[in-house]
């Protein structure tokens, strides 16, 4: 008798999480799910509009607005815009200042309001002509691979913007310096920064198992941003191969590293000695490959499985209230310091950006 009760219970929990499962990919429930995230996260601020997290937290609530055409979000949008009074950080060439500058172009392309985006402009003119001390301690502009979310975006919404090519092109020279010195060729992921290079000598910061360090989150910064750069590039811009090429590579060989529950840990090599998923990588991995499937880049067959297992654990993640627990808090590296109870609004904007493409998919 206990072995059918212990048998009828694990049967009801079966039907109940397929039947959860599914319900997850009902474009209703999608909306409604991105609607809680953005309506909790925008109750629950942590930092100053123009900081580096709320450029990916809007341009998150900016694919909430496109995905259900809330009259709320739009607004909400637009109130950040005006209090920033469109303005981008302090430091015209760190990319962390520029993300925020994604949002206001996609909020000109609505408006056609060009104090929206001139301040942007203003900026990157600057970065045309001018180098930072920072930049040139560090020898190149983005020297960090959470940047390539950040800046390469901003550069393509502004090209594609104004029909104006010099922002491709400068793009190309800082993203291919960044490229050149923390892309792994035989791992094809990006260190996070050239502290976490090895040397030639095998000599350099390791995980537990021996492993290189590969960041989860410094990851999803560049998956996310490669989309978010492939949707503005021309189809015949003679550079489009070359971040189209990148990308196919990195999600063959991320989605080699997903884990049981569909989630990635926030060491992407050494998953054993961190926590459950980590929502900010996990999201911006869903948002990428959900991405290439829509857009039929990657194979539908090989890839639709990956993107389904991200949806469904990425979900288990929201409470009720949307708030995305099990983001990693800021920081350079992996870390273990993280729970369910761990938030932060770039979580948030990973989650809606995956929410944005998930709810186009033909399953």
């Amino acid at each position: 008798m206990k072995k059918q009760l212990v048998f009828l219970i694990l049967l009801i929990c079966a039907i109940n999480s397929r039947a959860q499962n599914e319900d997850v990919f009902k474009r209703n429930n999608i909306k409604n799910t991105m609607l809680k995230v953005v309506e909790w996260q925008l109750k629950n601020p942590k930092h100053g509009l123009k900081d580096w997290t709320n450029g990916a937290f809007y341009a998150g609530v900016f694919a909430a607005y496109e995905t259900t055409k809330s009259k709320e979000i739009l607004a909400a949008l637009m109130e950040m815009g005006e209090k920033n009074n469109w303005q981008p950080g302090k430091r015209f060439d760190h990319a962390d200042d520029i993300a925020i500058a994604q949002t206001y172009i996609d909020l000109y392309r609505l408006k056609k309001d060009r104090r929206l985006i001139q301040p942007a402009i203003d900026d990157i003119k600057r970065i045309q002509i001018e180098k930072s001390p920072e930049a040139e301690k560090n020898g190149i502009t983005w020297w960090w691979c959470d940047a390539l979310f950040m800046a390469p975006p901003v550069l393509a919404k502004l090209g594609k913007t104004l029909d104006d090519k010099s922002y491709l092109e400068l793009n190309d020279r800082l993203f291919r310096q960044t490229y050149d010195r923390l892309y792994d060729r035989e791992e094809n992921l990006f260190a996070r920064d050239a502290s976490y290079l090895i040397t030639e000598k095998g000599e350099g910061k390791r995980e537990a198992n021996g492993r290189k360090i590969f960041w989860s989150r410094g990851n999803g910064w560049v998956a996310g941003g490669l989309v978010r750069l492939l949707k503005e590039l021309p189809k015949d811009y003679p550079q489009r191969a070359f971040y189209l090429s990148l990308y196919r590579e990195m999600m063959e060989r991320i989605i080699s590293l997903q884990q049981a529950d569909g989630l990635w840990r926030s060491s992407l090599l050494d998953p054993e000695s961190f926590p459950g998923g980590e929502a900010s990588g996990s999201g911006f991995y869903t948002y990428a490959l959900a991405w290439g499937v829509n857009n039929k880049i990657l194979d539908k067959k090989k890839y639709l499985p990956a993107v389904k297992k991200a949806w469904t654990g990425l979900n288990t993640l929201v409470t009720t209230d949307g708030k995305v627990g099990w983001t990693q808090p800021i920081g350079a590296d992996p870390r273990k310091n993280f729970n369910h109870e761990s938030w932060e609004v770039y979580g948030a904007g990973a989650f809606l950006l995956a929410g944005s493409e998930i709810v186009k998919l033909k399953l």
